[in-house]
């Protein structure tokens, strides 16, 4: 009777590891070590906590296995866990120092105390095995959308539950005006899974850019099948999108691919995004072009770019003003967002007004430095002449060819701008002596007096102090925040400088410093014979191109 007991107690054992096992989705395996981790800790109790007790569950019969573990060593301090190396031979002739003989103990019966420890001791584990298949399950699944069914909202934060796990969409991850109550079902980005002392958390939000992405990806098979590529979205949660796709295919429009027949396709992402308008524009390579597109529908005139600024200027009619900016300037801010330029919009007329301000700036400058009237300076500056260098050093039919200019009056005004730029010469020359930029700093090739003089205002005063710069420090830098540029000047601002020119000045500054060598800056051989294969093969190409059927093929692209 005893034995059929013992034998019940081993199969309810195992039939509880099941259940749970199905239960929380958990390997069968690990309800067991956690069946075993609790025995051990019973055992511990009852035998005392000094000893170094296993356990173990044969995952077939469900028998359980009780041993104390005890470590071979040639003199015995602690009897709780040591055994003699005479003592353990006798069990064990194969026995050496360090082993550990196993010594059987018998089953424990587990009083109440036991029990409720062994069953938290369970539940802990399995809860924290739970957490990790719930981690393991939901970490590869960033990037993606989730179904799942509302299960409260708290304080506007919505949890969801998404059958094998728990998700959070926070306030500010839910559109405005947007309500959800119990039993909603709802969908979501899932753009982080994080491991937290109360187990993994899974965010969803419904503001991310890339979540409109996706839903374009579910509704266009283009985009799914890679035909279509979204290139940038810009959202403004709830209100106005923009979003930018190229086709891979030339016979496919991306933007009617995406639009759908009546606008079917683009309508059912509006639906699920609350009405938020989307605005689908066309990816160009060209910078220009594209942010002429982005700033849709309002009309654009003229561009005009800096890419050292990373900013454009946009000109557009003055009746567009309002159309390109946008209601508190959403439009305008959207583009730049979708683009990554940062956009200044002027009317036609603005522009009209800073041209002719630049133009008298420029004929004030020329007439002072060339001391001549103001019509002949207003005509250099109408002709394209921006600054004294160019005057001083352009071929002298230039100016000769200007109208009411003769090649006498020509020279006279080169000569005077030459003596300007040698008079400004010599008084940055002195400005720099005063700010003690040592003369080393002029052997480096590209460095002006000017730069010298900026250089020294710096604290750049020394061949170490050149070659301890960045070339941040010389161009300035732009960093970006919540879609906003802002342009750090460096020491070099006005000068002209590149960040290539630069970084040339800095790194013979730190060959001359002695900081590296010559040889440091040539590229590794092998990059070299690629370069010179590449160089071959191109010198090849050039050749076949110079007869037969390829430079035909040339000719159609280029008409």
């Amino acid at each position: 009777m005893s034995q059929t007991a013992v034998s019940a107690n081993r199969l309810e054992l195992l039939q509880i590891a099941d259940s749970v096992a199905r239960e929380k989705s958990i390997d069968r395996e690990v309800v067991i070590e956690a069946m075993e981790d609790a025995i051990q800790r019973a055992a511990r109790s009852r035998y005392g906590s000094e000893n170094e007790i296993r356990a173990e569950i044969d995952a077939t019969t469900g028998e359980i296995r009780l041993v104390r573990l005890l470590e071979v060593v040639e003199t015995v301090d602690l009897e709780a866990i040591q055994i003699g190396i005479e003592a353990a031979r006798v069990r064990n002739p194969a026995a050496e120092i360090g082993d550990f003989i196993s010594e059987p103990l018998p089953p424990v019966d587990f009083g109440r105390i036991a029990a409720q420890n062994a069953k938290q001791v369970i539940v802990q584990k399995v809860r924290d095995a739970e957490r990790e298949r719930q981690f393991e399950e939901f970490k590869d699944r960033i990037g993606d959308i989730v179904h799942g069914i509302v299960k409260r909202v708290e304080y506007g934060n919505i949890i969801v539950d998404l059958g094998r796990g728990e998700a959070i969409v926070r306030r500010d991850e839910s559109l405005p005006r947007e309500s959800f109550r119990n039993g909603d079902r709802i969908r979501a980005y899932v753009y982080d899974v994080r491991r937290e002392p109360r187990g993994p958390q899974i965010f969803l939000s419904r503001t991310h850019p890339e979540f409109m992405a996706k839903l374009f990806g579910q509704e266009v098979p283009e985009i799914y099948d890679n035909v279509i590529e979204i290139m940038s979205v810009a959202r403004d949660p709830g209100s106005r999108a923009k979003i930018a796709v190229l086709s891979k295919d030339s016979s496919i429009d991306p933007v009617g691919a995406c639009v759908g027949m009546r606008g079917s396709r683009v309508q059912a992402v509006v639906n699920e995004l609350q009405g938020e308008k989307i605005d689908i524009i066309q990816w160009s390579p060209d910078a220009a072009t594209f942010i002429v597109n982005g700033l849709a529908p309002a009309e654009v005139v003229k561009v005009v770019i800096d890419e050292d600024a990373e900013r454009i200027e946009v000109v557009v009619p003055d009746d567009q003003l309002s159309l390109a900016i946008g209601r508190r300037g959403q439009n305008v801010r959207l583009a730049s967002q979708l683009t990554g330029w940062d956009i200044d919009i002027m009317t036609e007329a603005e522009e009209s007004e800073r041209r002719q301000a630049e133009f008298t700036q420029r004929s004030e400058a020329f007439a002072k430095a060339l001391d001549v009237d103001e019509m002949i300076a207003q005509l250099l500056a109408s002709e394209g002449f921006s600054t004294i260098d160019e005057v001083a050093y352009v071929p002298i039919e230039e100016i000769a060819d200007i109208d009411g200019f003769d090649e006498e009056t020509a020279q006279e005004i080169q000569v005077r701008a030459q003596e300007h730029l040698e008079r400004l010469d010599v008084e940055l020359t002195e400005k720099r002596k005063e700010l003690n930029v040592s003369d080393e700093l002029t052997e480096i090739d590209g460095v002006t007096t000017a730069m010298l003089v900026a250089f020294g205002e710096n604290d750049v005063k020394n061949m170490e102090d050149l070659a301890g710069c960045a070339t941040d420090d010389l161009t300035g830098w732009i960093e970006r925040k919540d879609g906003e540029s802002t342009r750090f000047p460096g020491f070099l601002d006005g000068l002209d400088v590149s960040a290539v020119e630069a970084e040339a000045m800095i790194m013979t500054a730190r060959v001359k410093a002695g900081w590296i060598t010559e040889e440091d800056l040539m590229p590794p051989a092998g990059e070299e014979a690629e370069d010179g294969v590449a160089a071959d093969d191109g010198e090849e190409a050039a050749e076949e191109g110079s007869s037969g059927e390829p430079e035909a093929a040339g000719q159609d692209g280029q008409i």
